[in-house]
């Protein structure tokens, strides 16, 4: 089973190692731009009322509604653009999070360097389909801890628990390493 989008594949080859597989590629779920959606609205609507309330009377004021209005069309963009060019993007080898716009932003987890991974679903996550995965790893401060609002989350956690602990995943070559060899062998 897989969860690799072709678009994601085709965003995030740069990343990936010559002898990587690719095994999931996913975007944040689309609730991460809904506030910004319901900010740039009710503002811009707060801004048109309060233009007409005041009409003539205060130009200056207005002019500043409207410049107000602008910065949160540009910041509505942003992140909406933000959100199309970050990818979480799980290998047969590593776990990396794309993000950034103008600085670019990799964060990378060797599968082999996790130890542990909760899977965190709200109950709005369970309504509207997204989860959280936390990474634990032997190391101290790790570039890749969390990465919260995946969609299809739980369809992911079957994928990634079957990489790191499944049948040939790193977990059972952990163990494999470590189990002593008999007489037999």
């Amino acid at each position: 089973m897989t969860a690799v989008s072709a678009e994601g594949l085709r965003q995030v080859r740069r990343y990936l190692l010559p002898s990587e597989r690719a095994v999931i590629t996913t975007r944040r779920h689309w609730v991460v731009v809904v506030e910004p959606v319901l900010t740039t609205g009710l503002g811009i609507g707060l801004a048109a009322w309060a233009a007409d309330a005041i009409g003539d009377s205060f130009p200056l004021l207005v002019n500043l509604l409207l410049l107000a209005s602008v910065a949160l069309v540009a910041r509505l963009l942003w992140q909406i653009f933000e959100y199309r060019r970050d990818w979480f993007v799980v290998t047969d080898e590593r776990l990396l999070l794309t993000y950034g716009l103008v600085t670019r932003r990799v964060a990378i987890m060797p599968l082999t360097k996790v130890t542990d991974m909760s899977y965190n679903v709200s109950a709005a996550g369970r309504l509207l389909g997204y989860g959280e995965f936390v990474f634990e790893s032997a190391g101290q401060d790790q570039a890749l801890h969390k990465v919260s609002y995946l969609a299809r989350s739980q369809e992911l956690f079957s994928v990634l628990s079957n990489e790191l602990f499944g049948e040939h995943g790193i977990a059972s070559s952990r163990r494999s390493r470590r189990r002593p060899r008999s007489s037999d062998d």
